[in-house]
Formats: structure tokens, sequence, C-alpha cells
């Protein structure tokens, strides 16, 4: 069994944020294009976002650093520190509100992953 430090992720992902233009940076800590599951640790600066995308399929988001928004149209989830979200299956953003860092849950619809 594979284990790993979550926290030494979240801020490993921190420290290449503040180093990165975008102020964003992610890691997938498990699973990608040979598994049905992904998880991927990402950092938010603070006042960075994801601009609005699709939904990915199926997924959550635990809040495991600072604290995000999630946009939907006119629905705005705000989480903190331990904070679980089922991502809507709509478009949708996610922006941080200060650094942040969460884990992104993701079932793909096949072994090819999400597209």
């Amino acid at each position: 069994m594979d284990s790993m430090s979550l926290t030494a992720v979240v801020d490993e992902q921190l420290a290449r944020a503040r180093q990165s233009n975008s102020g964003r940076s992610a890691q997938t800590i498990y699973g990608g294009h040979e598994h049905f599951l992904r998880q991927t640790v990402i950092a938010l600066l603070a006042e960075h976002e994801m601009a609005e995308h699709n939904s990915p399929g199926e997924a959550t988001l635990q809040v495991l650093q600072g604290e995000v928004k999630v946009s939907a149209g006119s629905d705005t989830w705000h989480g903190a520190i331990g904070d679980f979200l089922i991502i809507p299956p709509v478009r949708h953003n996610l922006a941080a509100v200060d650094d942040s860092v969460v884990l992104l849950t993701v079932r793909a619809d096949s072994r090819e992953g999400i597209q």
C-alpha cells in the first residue's frame, strides 16, 4: 500500500503556485488515464481562479487549506478547511478567497479518462 503526506503536498503546491505567474499549481496524486478515479491537489493563491469550465463528470471537492468559492450560474458555495462539495454537473468556476488548496476527485467515464 502506498501512502503520502497530504500536508507535504499542500505545502509543495502552495510554494509552486507562489512561483507561478498564474497563481496556481496542481498535482495528480492518484489515478490518471489508466484508472477510473483521479485525485488532484490544486493550489490557488488569494484572488486567483480557475475560470468557468465544464463539469468533469462525477466529481467532488474537499478544501484542505484556505477558503474557496465555487460558482455555477447564480448559485455560489463558500468552502473552508474540511468542507466537502459535490461539483455541480454544469459549467462552474473555482476562486480562492485566500491562499487555498483543494482535493479534486473525479470519476472518469472510462479508463481512457476524461477529455
